[in-house]
């Protein structure tokens, strides 16, 4: 069964490790105050960009070197009518091994062309996911702050 959940993959040279470390390391390459711990299971860290998006999650899944998962608890969208459409949502992501390569594949789950904010949350997450975390990856300097 396919899902419309909002999905992005890319692939670098770095290793699984390398990717793991990338991803966990937040304030690196997602623009905004994070406050918490971004790399402990069952921590909760809470995410502020201006006065438009504030998100608590929760890490519920944290496999070194393979799998992130941080289950959205509390999102206040103040660009959209219904602000809380992240609630209850899980990021989600998966790192592949493979001969040379990571894969590196990023889910939104519940984010969906659906809700109101799909377009805009699906641009920013390009950006961050595809130009910031990659680039954090790859040369070991995001870009969080170079977003629209």
């Amino acid at each position: 069964m396919a899902s419309n959940d909002l999905t992005i993959s890319f692939t670098v040279t770095q290793p699984p490790e390398a990717v793991f470390a990338a991803i966990n390391d937040v304030r690196a390459w997602w623009s905004g105050a994070v406050e918490g711990s971004t790399n402990v299971l069952g921590a909760t860290f809470t995410y502020r960009y201006q006065d438009l998006h504030s998100s608590r999650q929760t890490i519920t899944e944290l496999v070194p070197d393979r799998l992130v998962v941080w289950h959205v608890d509390d999102s206040q969208l103040n660009f959209i009518s219904q602000p809380t459409e992240w609630d209850g949502t899980d990021v989600v992501f998966e790192i592949v091994p493979g001969d040379g390569a990571t894969e590196v594949h990023f889910t939104h789950r519940g984010l969906t062309p659906d809700l109101e904010c799909y377009e805009a949350c699906a641009g920013a997450w390009n950006f961050y996911v595809v130009e910031s975390l990659q680039r954090l990856i790859a040369t070991g300097n995001g870009q969080p702050d170079c977003a629209e």
